[in-house]
C-alpha cells in the first residue's frame, strides 16, 4: 500500500483573542492543513500485513470491517484519487501502517516526553509506543517520501520531517492528552488546532506586551509585600506567576464566547495577587489587612485570615463586553470550594435562564497539584459533572503544579503519572503547558475555553512550574528538598526570562520593561502609604444585588406563614391527579396515596410528607422556585414523598408540583408571577433530584447554589440523616461558620431524617449534638418539628423572612407518613419554637403539675400515649421545636404556666453524650432560668444505638418508664388506639 490517510476535515482557521489590549486578530504562522480524523485505539497496534489483509476483505465488502477501519480505507482511496502513490509491495503497506500508527502514537503518547519542567530539565522518559522499532521503522525509512496531504501535513515530506512535526506538536511545552476521549469530534477538535497552526499561534507585539505586563504585576506585587511585610504568610504566586497571564486570557477568550459570568474556586496559594490583579481588589484594601488596623462590625471575635476571603467584581474587557466575576471564599480544606463554586454557577444559570446550553455562566476551579489528586471530592465533582441536576455545562480546571505539596514530593503523593490523571474518568481533555512559557500557557487557555463553550464539558490545564519558598513564606524548604530548592534558587523568574526574550526579540526596549515596572511598583508604595493613614474596607456587602433588602441579624418575630383553603385545595387536587393516560403502578398503596392526597383540603389528618409537598406547592404559587437534592429524594428513602411518579408501561416521570399552572421561566418575558395565558399568576419550578451516592459534593453544590437566590427554597436531604458525617467539612468550614468568617449568608435547608427505630447505630442519629455544638452567633437554626403542620410553617417561614440563616432539620423517620395535624392548622398561624403541652391547654389543671418534661421530636408521642394510659395528670410535656436559637422568651413563659413545678427533666431517645440533653442543660441552668434539669435517655455511648432489635425495645421501654412510669396492665392491648388518639 502507498500513503493513505483517513478522512480528511478541514482545520478551521478561528483566530482568538486574549490579553488586555485586544484589539487586534492572531494570524497562525503556518497555513491551516487538513487534518486527519481521530482513529480508533486498534490503530496503534496495526501493522502492514495486517492492513494489506483487512484491506482486501474492505475492496470485496466494506461492511465486513469494522467502522473505524471502514472509514480509514475510504480516506486512502481518496487519497489515491488525488495522486497519491499506488500500493506496490507489500513492504511499502507496512510502512504506510506504520506512518498512521506513529501519528496516532504521538497524539496518544508524545506528551510523556513533553519539555514541561519549567527549570529545563529534559523528560525522564519517552514513551515506547513512539520508538522506530516498535512502530516498524527503521532509520533508513525516515527518508522515505510520502504525501503529506494524505495524512494532515502540507505537501510531499519525509516519513522523518513528519516525524519532527509531530515532536514539535505533542512533545513541546506543551503536551495534550485528549485520545481517552471517546466521542471522534473532540479528538478532532484537538487534532485540528495541535497539529495545525493553532500550535505556534503569532502574537502582536501589543499582546505580548500585554503578556509582560501582567507578568510583571504579578511578580512585583509579591516581592512588595515580602519587602514590607516579610513576617506575614501570603502563600506566595512566585514560580507560579504565569497564572496571572493564563487566567486573564480565560476571561477574554470567555468575553469573546459568549460567558456573561464566571465563578471561581481555588485555594490559597497566589490568591491574593489573583484577588489584586485579576479580582480587582485594590492594594489598599489589601494592605489594610496586612496593616491590621481594621475591624469590621460583624468581626466580633469572627473574620478570616486574608488568603481565604472571597470577592466579586465586574470587568470590562477591552471589547466592550462586561464580565461578572466571583472568587468563592475558602478555607483550607483546599478542594472543598469545587461543589460550592459548581453550585453557585448552576443558581446563575438559572436566574439568566440558561438551563439548556449553560454557555453563559462559567466555574474556573484552581487547584493545587496535591490536592487535586488526593482530596475525594474531585472525583465526586467529576462524577457529577454530566448528571440532569449537578451539569454546570463543563467547568474549566486550572492547576498550579508546583511539584510539591506541604513538604511531599509527588512520589509520595501519588500512584499515578500526573495528577490529572483522575480527570480522566470524566474524559477530561489535559493540556500539560510549562509555566516558564507563558505564551504557550496562554495558547491552552484559549482552547481549553473553545473546548468549554463547543462541547459543555470539563477540560483542564496543568500549569507545571514551582514555588519559590516553602509551604508559606517562613517555611525552609531545603530540609526535606535541598535538590529542588537549589534548583529554585538558581532559576530567574518567568518575568526575566520572558523580558529577556522580548528584548532581544527587538518586542520591547530595555527602556520600556523598566518602566512597567516603576510604574507598578510606585501604585504599590502609594498604596501602602493610604492604607497605613486611612484604612479600606477589605470586605464586600453582602446585602447588595439579589439580597437587598436581607438583613444579617436574627429575629424570633413570628411571621404568619398559612395559607388559604382555596391554594391548598388546588394544590391537593393537582397532588392527587395524573395525566390523562398515564399508567399507575398497580399496587394498590400508589392509588390509595393519590386518593388521600387529593382529599388533604377536606382530611382530618394530614402527615409530615404531606405536609411538605403542600408547603413547596405553596411557596411555588408564590413565585417561589424550590430545589431538592440528595439520594431518592424524588420518591423518599421512606417512602414516604413520591414528589415523582413514574408510568408503569414507559417508565416516563411525572411531576405533580410543576403542574399546577403554567410555569414561569426566569430571565425570560415570563418570569414567575407573570400573568399566564388563563389569566393566572404563573408559577415557579420544584427541581427535585436523586443524588449520586456521596455527599460532600452535592451539599457543597447545594450550599453553593443557595448563595444566589435568598427568594429560592434550596433543601439537600441525607439518606439516613447520619450519612451527613460524609460531609462535614462543607457543615463545619461552611455552613457553621461562613457568617461570621466571610459575612456570607445561606438559606440552605438540610433535612436529615432522625430518631431510633432498632434500625441499628448507622440508621438512628443524625448527631444532633454535633450541630448544636457548632452553634453561636445566631449561625444557624436547628428545629426537631414534631408535627406536620410544623414541618409545614417552618418550610415556608425558611423564605418569609427578612434574614437567611442555614436550617438543620431533624426528620422523624418512618413517622413521616404518620398523621399529626389537620388541614386547617395549615391555613393559619405560624411555626411555634416551643410548644406547650395541649393536654393542658385543651383545660387541664395546671396547677396540679408537679413535674415538667422537656423534649424534641418523635419521643414525644412515646411519653405522651404513656402519660395517657397511665392517667398522670401531674406530670406536662413540652417540646422544644427549636432547639437554637432557643427562644428563651418564650421557653419562660410557658415553664412559668407551671408554677407548681418542682422537677424538670429533659427526656431524649439518644445517648447522654448525644442528643440535645447537654446543650439545652447548659442553657437552662443560666440565667433567666436557673434551672438544673434531670436526665432521662440512654447512658453514654460511643455508638448511636444499639444493633439488637430486643436491646432497642429494651431502651425505649426503660425511658419511657422512668419518665412517665410501667406501662399499666393489659395496657399493649390498647396501645395502637391509645397511640392513635393522642398523636395530635
Amino acid at each position: 500500500m502507498g500513503s493513505c490517510s483517513g478522512q480528511a476535515m478541514v482545520g478551521q482557521s478561528e483566530r482568538h483573542r486574549f490579553g488586555r489590549t485586544l484589539d487586534s486578530e492572531y494570524p497562525m504562522t503556518t497555513p491551516q492543513p487538513a487534518s486527519v480524523k481521530a482513529v480508533n485505539p486498534s490503530v496503534n497496534s496495526w501493522s502492514g500485513d495486517w492492513l494489506d489483509s483487512e484491506y482486501a476483505r474492505f475492496k470485496a465488502d466494506p461492511a465486513s470491517v469494522g467502522p473505524d477501519l471502514r472509514a480509514f480505507f475510504y480516506g486512502f482511496d481518496l487519497a489515491l484519487q488525488s495522486g497519491g502513490a499506488a500500493p506496490a509491495a507489500p513492504s511499502a503497506a507496512g510502512v504506510s501502517g506504520s506512518v498512521f500508527a506513529m501519528i496516532d502514537a504521538y497524539r496518544r503518547h508524545g506528551h510523556v516526553a513533553a519539555r514541561l519542567d519549567p527549570f529545563g530539565q529534559p523528560a525522564a522518559e519517552r514513551a515506547p509506543e513512539v520508538d522506530l522499532q516498535r512502530l516498524g521503522l527503521s532509520q533508513a525509512d525516515l527518508a522515505r517520501a510520502i504525501d503529506g496531504a494524505a495524512v494532515g501535513f502540507p505537501g510531499v515530506t519525509t516519513i522523518g520531517a513528519l516525524r519532527e512535526a509531530l515532536e514539535a506538536r505533542y512533545s513541546s511545552d506543551i503536551g495534550a492528552e485528549f485520545m481517552h476521549c471517546e466521542s471522534i469530534a473532540e479528538r478532532e477538535f484537538f487534532i485540528a488546532r495541535i497539529e495545525g497552526g493553532y500550535a505556534k499561534p503569532t502574537y502582536s507585539t501589543a499582546d505580548r506586551v500585554a503578556i509582560l505586563e501582567n507578568l510583571t504585576k504579578a511578580e512585583l506585587f509579591e516581592t512588595f509585600i515580602q519587602k514590607r511585610y516579610p513576617g506575614d504568610k501570603r502563600f506566595s504566586l512566585e514560580g507560579g506567576e504565569t497564572t496571572i497571564p493564563i487566567i486573564e486570557a480565560i476571561i477574554t477568550a470567555s468575553g469573546s464566547r459568549g460567558i456573561e459570568e464566571m465563578v471561581i474556586g481555588m485555594a490559597h496559594r497566589g490568591r491574593l495577587n489573583v484577588l489584586n490583579n485579576i479580582m480587582g481588589k485594590t492594594h489598599e484594601q489589601i494592605f489594610t489587612e496586612f496593616e491590621g488596623n481594621y475591624e469590621a462590625s460583624y468581626v466580633h471575635g469572627g473574620g478570616d485570615v486574608k488568603y481565604h476571603r472571597g470577592y466579586s467584581s465586574t470587568r470590562r474587557l477591552a471589547n466592550g463586553h462586561e464580565l461578572q466575576l466571583t472568587l468563592c471564599s475558602n478555607p483550607s480544606h483546599l478542594e472543598s470550594v469545587n461543589p460550592v463554586a459548581q453550585g453557585r454557577v448552576r443558581g446563575k444559570q438559572r436566574m439568566r435562564g440558561d438551563t439548556e446550553q449553560r454557555g453563559k455562566v462559567m466555574p474556573l476551579l484552581i487547584h493545587g497539584d496535591a490536592a487535586v489528586i488526593a482530596q475525594g471530592v474531585v472525583a465526586e465533582c467529576l462524577n457529577m459533572a454530566q448528571l440532569d441536576g449537578y451539569t454546570v455545562g463543563g467547568t474549566l480546571h486550572l492547576v498550579i503544579n508546583n511539584q510539591i505539596g506541604f513538604t511531599t514530593l509527588p512520589r509520595d503523593s501519588r500512584s499515578t503519572r500526573y495528577c490529572t490523571d483522575i480527570a480522566k474518568m470524566g474524559e477530561c481533555p489535559i493540556l500539560h503547558v510549562n509555566g516558564a512559557n507563558p505564551e504557550a500557557c496562554v495558547w491552552a487557555a484559549m482552547i481549553a475555553v473553545e473546548y468549554r463553550q463547543t462541547f459543555g464539558k470539563d477540560v483542564w490545564i496543568d500549569m507545571v512550574c514551582f514555588r519559590k519558598y516553602g509551604h508559606n513564606e517562613q517555611d525552609e524548604q531545603s530540609f526535606t528538598q535541598p535538590v529542588l530548592a537549589k534548583l529554585i534558587k538558581d532559576q530567574p523568574s518567568v518575568l526575566s526570562s520572558y523580558a529577556q526574550r522580548l528584548l532581544a526579540e527587538n518586542v520591547i526596549g530595555e527602556n520600556e520593561a523598566k518602566a512597567i515596572g516603576q510604574r507598578l511598583e510606585a501604585a504599590l508604595d502609594s498604596a501602602q502609604q493610604t492604607a497605613k493613614k486611612t484604612p479600606k474596607a477589605p470586605t464586600i456587602d453582602p446585602g447588595g444585588s439579589r439580597w437587598k433588602g436581607i438583613v444579617g441579624k436574627y429575629s424570633h418575630t413570628p411571621v404568619e406563614t398559612g395559607i388559604s383553603a382555596d391554594v391548598l385545595k388546588e394544590i391537593a387536587t393537582a397532588l392527587g391527579s395524573v395525566p390523562e393516560g398515564f399508567n399507575l403502578n398497580p399496587k394498590f398503596k400508589v392509588t390509595k396515596m393519590l386518593e388521600t392526597r387529593a382529599g388533604l383540603a377536606t382530611s382530618a389528618e394530614v402527615s409530615h410528607a404531606d405536609a411538605e409537598l403542600l408547603a413547596i406547592g405553596s411557596l411555588l404559587l408564590d413565585g417561589t422556585p424550590v430545589r431538592l437534592s440528595g439520594q431518592d429524594c424524588r420518591r423518599g428513602t421512606f417512602t414516604q414523598r413520591h414528589a415523582v411518579l413514574y408510568d408503569f408501561v414507559t417508565g416516563q416521570p411525572y411531576n405533580a408540583l410543576n403542574n399546577l399552572r403554567e410555569m414561569g421561566q426566569p430571565g425570560s418575558d415570563h418570569e414567575p408571577l407573570s400573568k399566564g395565558s388563563d389569566g393566572r399568576p404563573r408559577q415557579a419550578r420544584f427541581c427535585v433530584y436523586d443524588s449520586p451516592l456521596s455527599e460532600e459534593a452535592v451539599l457543597g453544590f447545594d450550599y453553593g447554589y443557595s448563595m444566589v437566590d435568598p427568594n429560592m427554597l434550596v433543601m439537600w436531604e441525607a439518606q439516613f440523616g447520619d450519612f451527613w458525617n460524609g460531609a462535614e467539612v462543607l457543615v463545619d468550614q461552611y455552613i457553621a461558620s461562613s457568617e461570621l468568617k466571610w459575612d456570607r449568608w445561606s438559606g440552605l435547608v438540610m433535612l436529615l431524617p432522625h430518631g431510633y427505630e432498632g434500625a441499628g447505630p448507622e440508621h438512628s442519629s443524625a448527631r444532633l449534638e454535633r450541630f448544636l455544638q457548632l452553634c453561636a452567633n445566631d449561625n444557624m437554626q436547628v428545629c426537631y418539628p414534631s408535627t406536620a403542620a410544623q414541618h409545614f410553617h417552618m418550610l415556608r417561614r425558611q423564605v418569609k423572612r427578612n434574614f437567611r440563616k442555614p436550617l438543620i432539620v431533624m426528620t422523624p423517620k418512618s413517622r413521616l407518613r404518620s398523621p399529626t395535624s389537620t388541614w386547617q392548622e395549615l391555613t393559619k398561624g405560624h411555626f411555634q419554637e416551643v410548644l406547650d403541652d395541649p393536654s393542658f391547654i385543651a383545660g387541664g389543671d395546671r396547677k396540679k403539675v408537679t413535674r415538667v418534661i422537656l423534649c424534641s421530636g418523635k419521643v414525644y408521642f412515646d411519653l405522651d400515649a404513656r402519660r395517657v394510659a397511665a392517667n398522670r395528670t401531674d406530670t406536662a410535656i413540652i417540646r422544644v421545636e427549636q432547639l437554637y436559637p432557643l427562644n428563651e422568651k418564650l421557653m419562660a413563659e410557658t415553664l412559668a404556666k407551671y408554677p407548681a413545678a418542682k422537677t424538670f427533666i429533659w427526656a431524649q431517645e439518644e445517648p447522654r453524650n448525644a442528643g440535645a440533653y447537654i446543650f439545652i442543660a447548659d442553657l437552662l441552668r443560666q440565667k433567666p432560668f436557673n434551672i438544673e434539669l434531670e436526665y432521662i435517655g440512654r447512658p453514654a455511648s460511643a455508638s448511636p444505638a444499639t444493633g439488637g432489635k430486643y436491646k432497642h425495645l429494651e431502651q425505649q421501654e426503660a425511658i419511657v418508664s422512668a419518665a412517665i412510669g410501667p406501662a399499666p396492665a393489659k395496657a399493649d392491648s390498647g396501645k395502637k388506639e391509645t397511640v392513635a388518639s393522642t398523636s395530635r
